[in-house]
């Protein structure tokens, strides 16, 4: 009897402790689930965005208020670190520094991503677009999803555009109000074929050098002129250097803020929404004030009266579209009918075809 009793009490005592064992095991499953999804929380991260252009320019100072607005939004837990002037990349560089994940944020210019992705050239079409508000739409549009689409089926994932302006032609010889009057004139553009085929229409022989080399090789004389927004000709003082300016609106100077996929993939969520919501809050804000931005530029350099400042008429401007027409027809095959078509709906609802 006395036997039975002890083996009943040895099951009785199995029984309770393999109740608790599965039990704790249970809750200890439940705690490592737990960390799992608030790993990376408790870390700092520090994300480095890298871009060409001044800080005073409306890139510069976008780029600032985004990193200030990531670090309230996260409180303090993610750090992005700004680098303007190209300070660790030239514009074609960042690219692949971004897929090295050396650099975790870039702005290139959308000449500069169409060396990549060539529906991207529609941006750089002559004359595309009418004023800021039409630009607005087409970011907001379909022309900007399709854009974001074909970017993202590399290894980049696209947050936002932001606005600069409307880019002018500068140059030192004579004034500029007729396209023919660019013949033989030697001009600095971005590297996009479409903006070289641009010049080419017109007689003249663009260059395409580095955008942080431009001072010195119009000062050096190598180049007769530039075409830039507003805020990059004052900022870059590249307004020292020349005599004349056209105020064309050619062609609008805007950016993509660009990250890497993979490494977007490894932040918690948390933190991805954080900095989408800054980016966001950040791109209302450029947007509000880039064209201010501009503006204060162009006040500046005519207060100090260096160049002979022209704006083109509207008479003027329509002969510019005309002449340079030709040039959507060279590259529509690859951007593709389905971006035309959305550019050519646009720019008929602005009064423009």
């Amino acid at each position: 009897m006395k036997n039975l009793i002890t083996i009943a009490a040895f099951i009785v005592i199995g029984l309770m402790t393999s109740l608790y064992i599965g039990f704790g095991y249970e809750e200890n499953q439940n705690i490592a689930a737990e960390d799992e999804e608030v790993k990376g929380l408790n870390e700092k991260v520090t994300l480095k965005f890298s871009y060409v252009t001044a800080e005073n320019t409306p890139k510069g100072k976008a780029a600032r208020y985004f990193a200030q607005a990531v670090k309230e939004k996260t409180n303090g837990w993610v750090e992005v670190e700004v680098y303007p002037n190209g300070m660790l990349y030239e514009a074609q560089e960042e690219f692949e520094a971004l897929l090295n994940n050396q650099v975790h944020f870039i702005a290139p210019a959308f000449s500069e991503i169409a060396v990549h992705d060539n529906k991207w050239m529609v941006m750089d079409l002559p004359f595309a677009f009418k004023d800021e508000k039409m630009v607005k739409e087409a970011f907001q549009g379909k022309i900007g999803d399709l854009l974001f689409e074909s970017i993202e089926n590399s290894h980049y994932k696209g947050l936002a555009f932001w606005d600069n302006g409307f880019k002018h032609i500068t140059n030192n010889s004579h004034p500029i109000t007729d396209p023919k009057d660019l013949k033989g004139l030697t001009m600095r553009v971005m590297p996009s074929k479409v903006l070289s085929e641009t010049y080419h229409t017109v007689d003249a022989d663009p260059k395409t050098y580095p955008f942080n080399r431009v001072y010195s090789l119009l000062s050096d004389g190598k180049i007769d002129g530039t075409e830039n927004t507003l805020s990059n000709i004052y900022s870059k003082g590249f307004y020292e250097q020349q005599r004349y300016m056209t105020m064309s609106r050619h062609n609008y100077l805007g950016y993509a803020v660009l990250t890497n996929k993979s490494m977007w993939n490894t932040l918690p969520v948390e933190h991805q929404q954080a900095i989408e919501d800054a980016m966001e809050e950040t791109t209302e804000w450029m947007r509000t004030h880039a064209k201010g931005i501009n503006n204060e530029m162009l006040e500046r350099m005519q207060t100090q009266n260096v160049m002979e400042i022209h704006e083109l008429t509207a008479e003027e401007k329509e002969k510019w579209r005309k002449t340079l027409k030709p040039v959507y027809k060279q590259y529509e095959d690859n951007i593709g009918q389905e971006l035309l078509e959305e550019l050519r709906k646009l720019q008929k609802k602005y009064g423009m075809s």
